[in-house]
């Protein structure tokens, strides 16, 4: 490594940048890339799974895959500005939330003025509402409305690790895709392409 190259931890040095890396969620994978083949895409997704399984890390894909200059397909070209923009986490209409930290309905009244101001850059604005259980109940009800009559270039993932709190008006207008959790050959599959990219022996 360089002196001008900074430490990247390998989780992010190895984090999928397109569907096609992701590891254990063929399921998953297969239900988005028929999707976008069709171009018949959800307006809301409700991703559920334990920590670690790649539900933000699909979610970045998927709005690579909608914002691609390249046209929306089942795999980002990964070349286009758009797609090293989200890459870099510095695409303007990709917008996330940790929800454990923005619960109030203040927080969701602001996201609902913004929401309805078209894209900057991209097709759509995807945003990524991390823990989305932890909402208070009166930011639900502030939220419902835009779920319930969203705006035609904005897409919502709401991601979650304990879906049975996530009040039962959000699910029913959500596509809810479920993770599972990495089996053996799973990891045995993710640790052999990090050792083999950091050459190291196993």
């Amino acid at each position: 490594m360089s002196e001008n190259e900074g430490f990247k931890a390998l989780y992010n040095k190895y984090r999928p940048n397109q569907f096609s890396e992701v590891v254990g969620q063929k399921h998953i994978v297969r239900i988005l890339q028929n999707s976008l083949a069709h171009h018949r895409i959800s307006h809301a997704y409700l991703f559920s799974g334990e920590r670690g399984t790649g539900k933000t890390t699909i979610a970045r894909i998927l709005a690579k895959a909608l914002n691609c200059l390249e046209g929306i397909q089942p795999e980002p070209c990964n070349r286009c500005e758009n797609c090293l923009q989200v890459g870099s986490a510095s695409f303007l209409d990709l917008i996330e939330i940790d929800a454990a930290s923005n619960t109030s309905v203040d927080d969701i009244r602001d996201l609902r003025e913004k929401v309805r101001f078209r894209p900057s850059t991209g097709r759509y604005k995807v945003y990524i509402i991390d823990e989305v259980h932890q909402l208070s109940r009166s930011a639900y009800n502030a939220f419902l409305k835009t779920l319930e009559e969203p705006p035609d270039h904005a897409i919502f993932v709401l991601a979650t690790t304990d879906p049975h709190r996530v009040l039962a008006t959000i699910r029913s207008r959500c596509q809810h895709l479920r993770f599972r959790r990495h089996n053996h050959s799973d990891t045995v599959a993710a640790l052999t392409r990090v050792a083999d990219g950091e050459n190291v022996m196993v």
